[in-house]
């Protein structure tokens, strides 16, 4: 059982909570064909969806629903077949890719469920490269106080072999929520973890979304965390629903 359930629904009242008719992220008409041993596949379906600034929303579905290529394709990691995103009020289908990866790196953290650290920085190396990209000057000092915040504070020197599953993905978290984003995808973030360091993940993971005041788009198979979200969407063979 997730602790986080009170936190994730009864979020502080902000100025930003109060703008939750801004459209953050907006799909439409969304496919994707991908081309399988000379066939096409189609994986989405014409999806539509909006995303509001502060809301927590939950993808759900069974593995191969399309769950994790459409969060590819909402945070511009993919460009779809046919169909418009926009995020931010900028269309990024119609961007090149470094046009996508600056909406990236100014909008937007990720969480995924490998942890994808780089193997060769310790902890603290991990979650400042972020800042340092963005050319922020005091980027190891906002590592060195994220990762005390998320309880790694004897860990900072350690390489990402020497750290268990789950506090591999509290530096994720550490990296993913020190550039202050406005959105941050979460792609089965306790995917990988036993239910102890699952609970103690999704407690962080909730926790510093309503301190940021993050929108937070998650993917997840796990009923439990998906029901902290404010809002939850199912897929099934590349179909978008409500729930």
């Amino acid at each position: 059982m997730y602790h986080t359930e009170a936190l994730a629904r009864s979020q502080p009242v902000t100025t930003s909570n109060l703008q939750m008719d801004a459209r953050l992220i907006v799909a439409e008409g969304v496919n994707k064909i991908v081309d399988v041993a000379g066939q096409p596949l189609q994986i989405l379906y014409d999806i539509n969806l909006t995303v509001s600034s502060g809301e927590t929303l939950a993808v759900v579905g069974s593995s191969g629903s399309g769950k994790s290529t459409l969060l590819g394709l909402l945070a511009g990691l993919d460009l779809p077949t046919s169909g418009k995103i926009n995020i931010a009020a900028q269309t990024i289908t119609e961007l090149d890719e470094d046009q996508r990866a600056e909406v990236r790196a100014q909008h937007i953290g990720f969480v995924f469920q490998s942890f994808q650290l780089l193997p060769n920085l310790t902890a603290i190396e991990n979650v400042s490269l972020p800042l340092e990209i963005l050319g922020k000057k005091d980027a190891y000092e906002e590592a060195d106080s994220i990762l005390d915040h998320v309880g790694l504070g004897e860990r900072k020197s350690h390489y990402p072999r020497q750290l268990s599953g789950g506090e591999q993905q509290r530096v994720a978290l550490a990296r993913a929520f020190v550039t202050r984003p406005d959105i941050l995808f979460a792609d089965e973030p306790t995917g990988n973890l036993d239910a102890e360091n699952g609970t103690m993940v999704a407690d962080l993971l909730f926790q510093l979304n309503a301190e940021n005041n993050t929108t937070l788009i998650l993917v997840t198979h796990e009923p439990t965390l998906a029901n902290l979200c404010s809002r939850r969407v199912g897929m099934d063979s590349g179909k978008l629903f409500s729930i």
